[in-house]
């Protein structure tokens, strides 16, 4: 069975009159994607973020007529017919096609990061289950590898984790695996927290974890913070992290661009002893202690 793909390149403010008439012509789905190299890294708080150009890509029932598919999509937005592509996509197990290049990872020392069902060759101390979900996290991005590798370094055993903004909840996972006692998880995003659950049972540690359905949920201080989001909620949210970290607490910081790195960590030095930690590919980490009050 094939499928039927309409491509087209679009400006942000013709996007709604595109997925309607999408709908409009019997599309199976729409999707949208950056058209050029121009990541929304902060978009403010309820916000849609969309690139300066967007890709939108019509899937249609392969019984469709590409050409006139096209020619009625370009008319009903304004574009030249030639400016609309056909495709002809097959179908596939679209679960492992998002696998596929999807292999185990190594963090720091102990740790691995596997999808379902894969083992890395050889001996692993610690090895966290996770397969790509939607897009929260499975190690794959620097400040996520950067967090993975930090917390290899520094979970001693025992410790008492909080995952603030946790998304898929990999770091509060890797945390328990590397020997964490208990772990907290919040996010804002409720699909994170099913996200979360769903990956801590697959583990074998939904009885560790405790999921924060709000920040007020959030019980007690923390010896490890964990916050891998943007620069400006951390430096927002740096007196409640500060709050949930004990008196000589380590806290882990990411998700801020190397330019970011100054003002984040002057919002956290009331509290802490703070700095750069590890940097990689235009990202940095920042890690401090909690001082005594």
């Amino acid at each position: 069975m094939s499928f039927l793909q309409l491509v087209v390149d679009l400006a942000g403010p013709d996007l709604d009159r595109a997925e309607e008439a999408c709908g409009r012509l019997g599309a199976l789905s729409v999707t949208l994607a950056d058209a050029g190299d121009a990541p929304v890294l902060e978009p403010a708080p309820g916000e849609t973020p969309l690139w300066p150009a967007v890709r939108l890509r019509a899937l249609f029932p392969g019984s469709v007529d590409g050409e006139a598919a096209a020619a009625a999509l370009a008319g009903e937005i304004g574009v030249l017919r030639t400016a609309v592509g056909i495709e002809r996509v097959e179908d596939r197990v679209w679960e492992r096609e998002w696998l596929k290049d999807f292999r185990p990872m190594r963090f720091g020392r102990r740790l691995w990061v596997c999808p379902a069902g894969q083992r890395p060759d050889g001996r692993a101390e610690a090895v966290l289950a996770l397969d790509p979900g939607l897009a929260f996290g499975t190690g794959t991005h620097p400040t996520t590898a950067l967090c993975l590798e930090w917390l290899d370094a520094g979970i001693g055993g025992g410790e008492r984790v909080l995952d603030y903004g946790c998304g898929s909840g990999i770091l509060a996972l890797a945390a328990l695996r590397l020997g964490a006692a208990e772990a907290a998880a919040y996010d804002i995003d409720r699909q994170a927290l099913v996200a979360t659950r769903e990956n801590a049972e697959k583990n074998g540690l939904a009885a560790a974890l405790r999921i924060a359905e709000s920040a007020d949920a959030i019980e007690g201080a923390f010896d490890v913070v964990l916050a891998n989001i943007l620069s400006g909620p951390l430096v927002a949210l740096a007196p409640e992290l500060a709050a949930r970290t004990r008196a000589g607490g380590r806290i882990a910081l990411a998700g801020l661009l190397d330019r970011q790195a100054g003002e984040v960590a002057q919002a956290y030095r009331p509290w802490f002893d703070i700095g750069p930690a590890a940097e990689r590919e235009g990202w940095t980490l920042l890690a401090g202690r909690r001082r005594p009050e």
